[in-house]
């Protein structure tokens, strides 16, 4: 079993990955999913042969409340219908731990459940919030879950100027799913997972 990197250096890192993928022209992207919650985009990915997505939406709650529900906690297991456990496995000062979380199996399971150990570190961002992560080679390999591996993943969430009870939520994702699996049914997926995640968020918030 690999050591655990030093969290300081990693969250640093991990926060200049994602400004610099906040800051990618509109040009880049290619829409992938359109639905009244949210609008997910996809381009090549830096890191691996599949895409980094991109979601967008405006959430009706305050920038706090909202990251609440998103980072690791309490909240995220209540309401995201597609991660099944959630354990925090080492937590660092500087809201970083390590947590490791299994996920339920999609498209009539042609995705079997997955699990993941990720590094996540959650930090203040111009006049909101950043929450975000990335995985780890860490801690055995249960029977029954493929392991998946998130290249840096993220979430922007801030208060909307003239709306100070809305935020914009922005969310960076990259997953590799790993296993054998069709290309065009992780795309499909993807796009779909995001798109939810937005509606599942705003029911949880009312």
């Amino acid at each position: 079993m690999n050591p655990l990197p030093s969290p300081a250096p990693l969250a640093s890192k991990l926060r200049n990955t994602l400004v610099r993928y906040h800051s990618i022209g509109d040009g880049e992207w290619r829409l992938a999913k359109k639905t009244k919650d949210a609008t997910v985009w996809r381009k090549p990915s830096e890191e691996f042969s599949g895409y980094l997505y991109k979601a967008q939406g405006v959430v009706e709650d305050v920038t706090n409340r909202i990251v609440d529900h998103i980072r690791p906690g309490p909240y995220r297991l209540d309401w995201d219908s597609l991660m099944t456990s959630m354990d925090i496995m080492e937590t660092f000062e500087e809201n970083c731990c390590v947590m490791r979380y299994t996920t339920a199996g999609q498209l009539w399971n042609i995705i079997a459940p997955r699990e993941f150990v990720d590094f996540s570190y959650t930090t203040s961002y111009e006049d909101g919030l950043l929450t975000c992560g990335i995985s780890l080679d860490y801690g055995e390999v249960r029977p029954n879950f493929v392991r998946g591996f998130n290249h840096p993943c993220g979430w922007f969430c801030v208060p909307l100027k003239d709306f100070p009870g809305h935020s914009l939520l922005t969310g960076y994702i990259q997953t590799e799913l790993r296993g054998m699996l069709p290309q065009s049914a992780v795309d499909t997926a993807m796009s779909s997972t995001l798109a939810n995640f937005y509606s599942d968020l705003k029911k949880a918030l009312k």
